[in-house]
């Protein structure tokens, strides 16, 4: 191995994003209403594309829920029941738009909020 195999060797692990706690939460927000904003796309024909989209959002509201309702959590409390309260909207809003009484664009509109967030800083754990 040359000299210069060694330093890319050295270095690649280097040049590797680091993965924060942030930035995996952004990464699952911004895939999940990405789907999200497919499923609605397609409408009629999407239909359990649409409902596996609600499904995985669903699950991670329930998980943020969860988390924000934790005492340990270092978000502060005002922000924390902010994102509680839109967890429990979400829980709401889901089966109407699965019902067909209510669009996905609340929905969407709620995640894209959170990733602007996430990515200007807001909510810093």
């Amino acid at each position: 191995m040359t000299a210069l195999s060694h330093a890319r060797q050295a270095y690649a692990a280097a040049a590797a994003p680091i993965r924060t706690p942030r930035n995996i939460e952004y990464e699952a927000i911004s895939r999940i209403t990405r789907r999200l904003r497919l499923a609605t796309q397609n409408e009629g024909a999407g239909f359990p594309e649409l409902a596996e989209a609600l499904h995985a959002n669903h699950k991670l509201w329930s998980l943020l829920a969860a988390q924000v309702a934790d005492e340990g959590n270092a978000l502060p409390r005002g922000l924390r029941a902010q994102i509680f309260y839109l967890a429990e909207f979400t829980h709401q809003h889901t089966p109407k738009v699965l019902a067909g009484k209510a669009g996905a664009e609340p929905l969407l509109e709620i995640n894209t909020a959170i990733l602007r967030g996430l990515r200007n800083g807001e909510g810093a754990r």
